[in-house]
């Protein structure tokens, strides 16, 4: 059965367009996208506002959610240093220590619900808390994984899902401690799940791939196998990792091996544009330049970076590098697409001192520019035909909302410059639709207050342990 909707203005990857025809079929691929079309067929509904893309989130912990706004006080270290990424981590350890089955699908559900309301169609989960509390497998290996897939089901995103590979506590291959306990797996083991979980996600139309978390944390002859073995399941999984988050990071990647960790990477493994390069904030100017020809996927999480301390990312470097990237909300400090993207030009700004950093000469807007650069790069990241209003593409997409006191009476262009730098941290999305399914409408989604109990329930039942 064929759907359509007639959009007065739309985001399509070359631009604003107007009076443009969007048809998809059952399977909630778009089979048309038609500019400049005088008469839409009778009986096609009409969007209420401007339409804009569906934002890929590339990269989520999603049980991080109910942990938000807890660790924003001035703590105690033994050593008498400042707080940091370092001490936050001490922190979500113990919350995460704590976490059960049914806790993390309701979080997560709550959580993939807020995605939907604030513009998200599509996550990447980079899921590393695989057994129970004491650090043993579950009777079902994937008990954790599965609890995602199905909050995802159930919110109607879509999810890429990314199983992590952890085994050390630090470069060289340093054991790791208890708080890292519920994260580790064998080599082997990893690539078993992943044989596990493959059929459940192709059954869901969720795409499967891999995270080895960190170079600190995956010993080089681990990475090396567990590539090999990712191929042997699917030569086109998508590949994340964290790299060059935290200078301290850098300094012991030097101190183990003579190299920076991006140039180490480089050097040791196949990067291409399956990869996704989460955070990548401390490189030299050589690295940023062998990264970006790369292909991969610059994953920017600018809401949990700032939230951390960890540093702004030389966005102006990347791109004369012709490189891509997209957001992801991470810790999940904020959900929200439009204020990722704000509080990345503004880093951009003040490391700058210039203003409308993330615009081009082919989109001076700098709002419509940053959409349709963070969803290319989201759909690149996430393995997924997720990447904009064009045929072929998932029907992923929302709706403006007109009526927003930030909005109204503006242009298309200027509404969603409004929505991304002046909607005072309220939503200004009326609906969202998710492979053709009408999944918000008016803002909200058919379960959010459900959804929302659910996730503060499992937060307080956390929090009294």
């Amino acid at each position: 059965m064929t759907q359509t909707l007639f959009a007065p203005q739309a985001l399509l990857p070359t631009g604003w367009a107007q009076d443009v025809l969007l048809t998809w079929n059952d399977q909630g691929q778009l089979t048309q996208v038609q500019p400049d079309t005088a008469t839409p067929p009778q009986g096609t509904a009409t969007a209420a506002g401007p339409l804009i893309p569906g934002m890929p989130n590339l990269h989520s912990h999603a049980f991080q959610r109910a942990l938000a706004g807890l660790t924003e006080y001035r703590g105690q270290n033994a050593d008498g240093s400042q707080d940091s990424f370092w001490s936050w981590r001490t922190l979500m350890y113990r919350f995460a220590a704590k976490l059960g089955p049914e806790q993390l699908e309701a979080i997560a559900y709550g959580l993939y619900v807020e995605m939907l309301e604030a513009g998200y169609t599509a996550v990447c989960e980079f899921h590393y808390v695989h057994h129970d509390p004491s650090g043993r497998p579950y009777a079902d290996d994937a008990t954790l994984a599965r609890a995602l897939l199905r909050a995802a089901r159930r919110a109607g995103i879509g999810m890429t899902l990314l199983p992590v590979l952890y085994q050390a506590s630090g470069f060289g291959g340093l054991p790791p401690h208890e708080g890292q306990r519920r994260f580790i797996r064998s080599t082997d083991s990893m690539l078993r799940l992943l044989e596990t979980l493959k059929p459940p996600c192709d059954a869901q139309g969720a795409r499967l791939g891999l995270a080895p978390h960190s170079l600190r944390a995956v010993p080089p002859e681990a990475l090396r196998e567990a590539l090999a073995g990712l191929d042997a399941i699917d030569p086109t999984a998508p590949i994340h990792i964290h790299i060059a988050e935290q200078t301290q990071e850098v300094d012991a990647c030097v101190a183990w091996s003579g190299q920076r960790p991006m140039a180490w990477l480089l050097d040791h493994a196949e990067v291409n544009t399956r990869w996704c390069l989460v955070h990548a904030t401390h490189m030299d100017a050589h690295e940023y330049a062998r990264a970006a020809a790369s292909g991969a996927v610059a994953g920017l999480c600018p809401s949990t970076e700032g939230n951390l301390g960890d540093g702004i990312f030389d966005l102006p470097a990347w791109v004369a590098g012709a490189g891509r990237w997209g957001i992801g909300s991470d810790s999940h400090t904020c959900v929200n697409a439009a204020e990722e993207l704000m509080l990345l030009e503004y880093g951009q700004r003040l490391a700058t001192r210039q203003r409308n950093v993330c615009a081009s000469a082919a989109q001076p807007q700098v709002a419509s520019a940053m959409a349709l650069a963070a969803v290319q790069g989201g759909a690149q990241a996430a393995g997924r035909a997720v990447g904009g209003l064009a045929t072929g593409q998932q029907a992923d997409f929302a709706v403006l909302d007109a009526q927003h006191p930030s909005l109204q009476g503006l242009n298309a262009a200027d509404m969603l410059s409004a929505h991304v730098f002046a909607s005072h941290r309220s939503s200004a999305i009326d609906a969202v639709w998710v492979a053709g399914q009408h999944r918000v409408h008016g803002g909200r989604h058919a379960d959010s207050a459900g959804a929302i109990a659910g996730l503060v329930q499992a937060r307080s039942a956390l929090l009294s342990q």
